[in-house]
């Protein structure tokens, strides 16, 4: 449990993957998909979820440089969890805005 935690805990990671359940997105599209999440806060997200294996990142040769982020084997083992996790969500009771 551990493990899991320190691979996927924070406020970010789980959105990350959520997204890239979808497919390979570039670093812009992940920002604007997850609002909230500082330019920053991702690159430092990215980087650790790379270093645990959980997402690749794939830079191309031109100009401007193009970056592109997926989830590995091990992240898209994730996607049973996640869909777990959003089901489970929706049957959480709305909070009121007063």
């Amino acid at each position: 449990m551990t493990r899991a935690i320190g691979a996927l805990g924070g406020k970010w990671k789980l959105h990350i993957t959520y997204h890239l359940m979808r497919g390979v997105m570039r670093f812009g599209e992940l920002h604007r998909a997850i609002p909230g999440v500082t330019q920053q806060m991702l690159t430092a997200q990215l980087r650790e979820m790379e270093a645990d294996g959980i997402v690749a990142r794939t830079v191309y040769p031109q100009v401007p440089p193009k970056v592109e982020y997926a989830l590995t084997a091990t992240g898209m083992a994730l996607e049973p969890l996640i869909d777990a996790l959003v089901v489970w969500g929706l049957k959480l009771p709305a909070k009121s805005n007063a």
